[in-house]
């Protein structure tokens, strides 16, 4: 059973599928593994239905985070199990509907932070390769229609840059059915609130809305295409990992640490 757990493993990491595997670290059967899928499917086993149950259940949080660790479960005949849960995650896809100047730079630098990047644009003579070397795909077409022939999962980060609402607002109604990561648009805040308006008329809710992170980035004072860049990737990384992007030194208000403590 093992074996068929690892090369169903292996089968998923090559499809870029994201999966958990929860392998037994203490307790009986020692050593037994069980690979869970997004979908809920499973190969191997536990020796517990109970066990796996539980397992499932905290797999559920793990394809969000990315996170590994070691459960310890109470089981209702008296056992105790301690299990050994990790995740594997595709690489982060980082996708940019409109292949505008701050484009270049944000995927240059989500390359160096191990991205995917795919650059999309109606446009031709904008989405070329002399352009964006450093994407892994460039798509020329209507970025709705683009976005339907990408597999979008948790570890989708899509950014509009389009300037223009017949190419955003097709592709944010396209993201915001979808299960993306991190969802972010420029703009002004004028220009954000008349977007929000009109995808409210569209149909998505407040809560919808929400996923939305409009004028994107985190504020640094960028004016440059690149600094704008590294505001985007900022926010990107801080709605990862459940943070918002305050400074480390403390407040000016705060009391300066004593030496020592």
């Amino acid at each position: 059973m093992t074996g068929e757990v690892f090369e169903a493993l292996r089968y998923a990491l090559a499809e870029e599928e994201a999966v958990v595997t929860a392998t037994v670290v203490s307790g009986e059967p020692l050593g037994a593994k069980l690979l869970i899928y997004e979908d809920g499917r499973t190969v191997g086993t536990l020796g517990s239905a109970e066990l796996e149950a539980a397992v499932r259940a905290d797999a559920e949080a793990l394809f969000e985070s990315g996170e590994a660790g070691i459960r310890t479960y109470s089981l209702s005949d008296g056992r105790q199990v301690e299990v050994f849960l990790e995740a594997h995650l595709p690489p982060r896809h980082l996708v940019v509907i409109g292949a505008v100047h701050i484009a270049i730079p944000l995927v240059a630098m989500a390359k160096e932070l191990g991205y995917r990047t795919t650059v999309i644009d109606a446009r031709e003579f904008f989405a070329t390769r002399e352009r964006f070397p450093h994407a892994d795909q460039l798509i020329v077409a209507w970025p709705d229609e683009a976005l339907a022939q990408i597999k979008i999962t948790p570890q989708t980060d899509i950014v509009v840059l389009a300037h223009d609402e017949k190419f955003e607002d097709p592709a944010l109604q396209v993201a915001l059915r979808s299960r993306a990561g991190y969802i972010g648009a420029i703009g002004s805040r004028k220009t954000s609130q008349q977007r929000l308006e009109r995808l409210r008329r569209a149909g998505f809710s407040d809560q919808d809305l929400a996923r939305i992170h409009a004028p994107i980035g985190i504020d640094i004072g960028a004016k440059t295409p690149a600094e704008i860049a590294v505001s985007i990737l900022a926010e990107i990384i801080a709605v990862r990992r459940g943070r918002y992007g305050q400074p480390l030194r403390p407040a000016k208000s705060e009391p300066a640490p004593v030496p020592g403590e």
